[in-house]
């Protein structure tokens, strides 16, 4: 209850953002129902601003403060404030009779708004079918699917250290003891709202698709903008979750000539791929059931960029043309005076604070307007937005990283094999099919407006094939995959029209949908395989590991574990010395010094030398697990049982944990 009672605070708190931001009667102009805009700027924005505000009071309370419960103080304080704020400008608008915002000014159109109605209905059930369908709870076990339970290890290890820990200063549940360098404020929201009584699974859940439902609105109402209408609205969501490719097209030529495409088709259980890593699902919606703060992130970008499309069109309705236009857009007054200071001040405080919820989706919605703002009046704008936008990132990374946030080089190519330009050519045209090369035939129909958007949604696109900001250039397919999300909208907007035409240009479309959905179709038939019964990780979250670690061990301790990915031991919310390493390496922590100590550790034959390494590491506390080996080498229970004492065995005898004695807990020291 109290968690539903946050969320809707954070949309009232929301509204009032949205209503600063959004002009209702400029944005009745451009779209006929501007209701959903206004939900999602209210849900982003209020979401944003609430758990921000949260999570400073709590670090503030339990660093400052030595407070036990920071999370039950915060939201007690965090919470009042909210709500006496909303009511104090509730009644001052009655007082004044204002009615801005009403249902009437946001409907402008009621047959296309039950359409529109119908649509996002089908969508929400759909998304939350989805959802719980990869992740969920049964009678106290926890179920994730195959194709994602990967990379829910870490972010459910960062739910729990909020809820069930207290994770202030923040730390990396994977990599304990140091400073958190992977964004983690959904996953903080996330806690705090299991922490308020939602069951973990809706929670995370329920967010997750506000969130991309929130998302997919605004790249809607851009389709309809850009003259795509309703139907061009539903053709951008289907290109969405069914991605473009000649994988499958590929696949099924393969076998028929082998002879065998029935039982290949129907007994294939893993992703396609004939690139690097594409059998990963690394271009497909499994992306979006996986990194679930992805949406946020996009979410609150899609606003921004909604918002900048006035700026972009009061950039090209200069009546000059050629050199004398370019002139106007670079030289003159109105290229570069302010439109609207305050807007900008705002969207650069909120593109700020979602650094750490999603750091790609900032960079990729940074350089999107990058794009919008070359062709723009109102330039000074935009170099205040990016500036409050940079300013809040760098001080949110000096706060919370030790050292470099990213390390940006050049990286020509991304994963293509071939790295002349001819060989990336062809490797987009892999992953992508006719969806990215077939804009350029669309660009010689679309005026100058659609052009320059089209350009600057390929800005993250091209970033992703010149820059890597981490170790794994694997991630940088987000960049990739932004692009494609706001690429759609020029598809889906030809798709409609192609539609309302005559036999030949409907033949045309039904043609286009094969050949920019079957392969993501195919794909979404692999999530649906891969993630069911029998294909899911079960976690028991009523154990008796899970219960004891909760109650015994804090966020101070450090504990060594076999490397983990997702247990009842991460369950918990614990620090791990060393978890999986690919989560921490692929964030950028030093993962091989860590490995080649715990190897020591659970391999020595010298107890002096093991309590040496505990105490030189911070370790408090050792988990054995029977059986167990370490970077496949034996491991030594004797030892550790001769060395420290046994402070608990799980009930089956599997689990022992062994205190290290250390007096002075190891701290992260942010």
């Amino acid at each position: 209850m109290l968690g539903i009672v946050y969320i809707l605070l954070a949309f009232l708190i929301g509204r009032e953002i949205a209503g600063f931001l959004l002009d209702t009667e400029k944005n009745r102009e451009k779209i006929k129902n501007p209701i959903w805009l206004f939900f999602s700027v209210s849900f982003a924005a209020g979401i944003l601003v609430l758990t921000w505000s949260l999570y400073m009071v709590a670090w503030f309370l339990k660093v400052c403060g030595n407070c036990e419960d920071p999370l039950f103080y915060g939201n007690i304080l965090v919470m009042f404030l909210g709500g006496s704020g909303i009511f104090f400008l509730y009644f001052r608008r009655r007082r004044h009779q204002s009615q801005a915002g009403t249902m009437t000014e946001l409907i402008g159109d009621k047959k296309l708004f039950i359409k529109e109605s119908c649509l996002y209905g089908i969508l929400f059930i759909f998304l939350m079918y989805m959802m719980f369908y990869v992740f969920y709870i049964h009678d106290g076990i926890l179920y994730s699917g195959f194709t994602v339970y990967g990379d829910y290890a870490p972010h459910t290890a960062m739910i729990r250290s909020f809820s069930a820990g207290n994770n202030f200063p923040t730390q990396y549940p994977h990599f304990g003891g140091e400073d958190v360098k992977y964004h983690f404020m959904f996953q903080f929201l996330v806690g705090n709202l299991e922490f308020l009584g939602m069951r973990l699974d809706i929670a995370y859940n329920f967010v997750s698709v506000l969130s991309l439902l929130g998302f997919l609105m605004v790249l809607g109402q851009i389709t309809q903008r850009i003259g795509g209408g309703f139907a061009g609205n539903i053709w951008t969501v289907v290109l969405f979750f069914f991605r473009s490719g000649i994988t499958f097209f590929r696949f099924i030529w393969e076998h028929l000539q082998s002879g065998d495409l029935w039982e290949a088709l129907c007994t294939n259980t893993g992703f396609l791929g004939y690139t690097t890593n594409e059998n990963w699902g690394l271009w497909n919606f499994n992306v979006y059931l996986n990194q679930r703060h992805l949406a946020f992130g996009l979410l609150i970008m899609a606003v921004s960029i909604w918002i900048f499309i006035d700026w972009l069109e009061a950039g090209i309705q200069h009546k000059e043309k050629g050199f004398r236009w370019i002139y106007q857009c670079f030289f003159s007054k109105t290229a570069w005076k302010s439109i609207s200071l305050e807007k900008a001040l705002l969207l650069g405080l909120l593109i700020g604070l979602c650094s750490f919820w999603n750091g790609a989706a900032v960079i990729g919605g940074l350089l999107i307007l990058l794009g919008f703002a070359v062709f723009s009046d109102g330039k000074l704008d935009y170099g205040i937005m990016a500036f409050v936008a940079v300013v809040i990132s760098l001080l949110q990374s000096k706060i919370f990283i030790h050292g470099e946030a990213m390390k940006p080089v050049f990286y020509w190519g991304f994963l293509a094999e071939n790295k002349t330009f001819l060989g990336v050519v062809w490797y987009l045209v892999q992953i992508s099919g006719f969806f990215v090369i077939g804009l350029w035939f669309l660009a010689y129909r679309m005026q100058k407006k659609e052009r320059i958007m089209l350009l600057s949604f390929l800005f993250p696109l091209f970033f992703a094939f010149l820059v890597s900001l981490t170790p794994d250039i694997n991630v940088n397919h987000k960049y990739i995959m932004i692009s494609w999300a706001f690429l759609a909208v020029f598809w889906g907007s030809m798709l409609s029209h192609l539609w309302e035409g005559k036999i030949a240009k409907k033949l045309v479309a039904v043609v286009l949908v094969i050949a920019l959905t079957g392969t993501g179709l195919y794909d979404f038939v692999i999530i649906l395989r891969n993630n069911g019964p029998g294909r899911r990780v079960a976690i028991d979250l009523e154990s008796d590991v899970t219960a004891w670690l909760e109650k015994d061990i804090s966020s101070d301790d450090l504990i060594l574990t076999p490397e983990y990915s997702m247990s009842e031991t991460t369950m918990a919310g614990v620090m791990l010395y060393c978890g999986w390493p690919y989560y921490a390496w692929s964030a950028g922590y030093d993962t091989n010094y860590r490995a080649a100590i715990a190897t020591e550790m659970y391999t020595t034959t010298d107890a002096s030398r093991l309590a040496e390494l505990a105490k030189q590491e911070g370790i408090t506390h050792i988990l054995y697990e029977e059986g167990m080996t370490f970077e496949e080498k034996e491991c030594r229970e004797d030892i550790i049982a001769r060395t420290f004492p046994l402070v608990y065995k799980s009930k089956d005898g599997r689990i022992k944990i062994y205190e290290t004695g250390l007096s002075v807990h190891y701290h992260a020291g942010i």
